[in-house]
């Protein structure tokens, strides 16, 4: 019993550092957490006396684990109606972070992860392994069953991927977050002029039957309307991240109340969903900004 006992206080020493590990590979905590989990039952069936380096082999064993979890994932989306929305890499270890990894983390965040999302399993794996954790190629090979170069070309296509693409991501989200903030600050403001400028003039608003119930209009449309619905109000809305996307969110006595999705293309609101609905609001992912 002892024995076990130490082995799941190495194992404990490990978690923090595995569930990075598989987060970033997997892009969702509930994932990673069941990743985390294997490699403890794997671990408790092995012969741990004749591991050199535990947190290495953990570290293998939970890169092995999300690169099957993200072949299976990759497949079953065959048929999907779209991609998966990454969770944002929010959570109690994340003051934890070695500092490189809090750079890239702090630099694209979110942005990274939604690109992550569109690599090839055996990439992200050799990416997220080298890029971040800096574990040499000669390991990642065993991991992803390619040899050493194959793996560093792996990395080296995803590298030049999520650059490109995360550049654009970031660029086009600064973007957005000015609109966004404008709106806020004409909203509450109660500058009309400035609210018709930042509105599409055939942007639509709707609202789910709850929002409608404390007070949202059913549907509008156009600048005019719309401007006239939302100035001098939005006094407790913040901007948020909702399921990866900018938005405004409402919060009472510390629960989320409602949220305004908002769509914007080429500098203007086009459309503004008011989501009330308690069923709905609790499926979101919300990070406020």
């Amino acid at each position: 019993m002892s024995e076990q006992n130490s082995l799941a206080g190495q194992f404990e020493a490990n978690r923090a550092h595995l569930r990075r590990v598989a987060y970033r590979m997997l892009g969702s905590h509930g994932e990673a957490d069941d990743a985390v989990q294997e490699a403890w039952l794997r671990l408790s069936r092995s012969d741990a006396a004749v591991v050199a380096n535990l947190g290495g082999w953990l570290t293998t064993v939970v890169s092995r684990v999300c690169l099957d979890m993200l072949r299976s994932r990759r497949s079953r989306r065959e048929d999907a109606l779209g991609p998966q929305v990454p969770e944002p890499a929010v959570d109690e270890d994340d003051a934890d972070f070695p500092g490189r990894e809090m750079l890239l983390a702090d630099s694209i965040g979110l942005a990274m992860t939604v690109v992550l999302e569109a690599l090839p399993p055996a990439e992200r794996v050799a990416f997220v392994l080298h890029d971040l954790f800096d574990l040499p190629f000669e390991e990642i090979a065993v991991i992803v069953g390619r040899t050493p170069g194959a793996a560093r070309q792996l990395a080296s296509r995803a590298r030049r991927r999520v650059r490109g693409a995360t550049t654009s991501a970031q660029t086009d989200q600064v973007r957005q977050r000015q609109v966004v903030d404008a709106f806020l600050a004409a909203s509450r403001g109660g500058d009309l002029s400035a609210l018709l400028a930042v509105l599409d003039p055939d942007v639509v608003f709707r609202s789910d039957a709850q929002a409608v119930r404390v007070g949202g209009a059913e549907e509008l449309r156009g600048a005019d309307a719309v401007a006239a619905t939302f100035v001098g109000r939005a006094q407790a809305a913040r901007p948020a991240l909702v399921d990866g996307a900018l938005a405004l969110a409402v919060e009472r006595d510390g629960r989320l109340f409602v949220v305004l999705r908002l769509a914007v293309a080429d500098g203007r609101i086009t459309s503004i969903e008011a989501v009330a609905d308690h069923e709905r609001l609790a499926g979101m992912t919300v990070v406020m900004l």
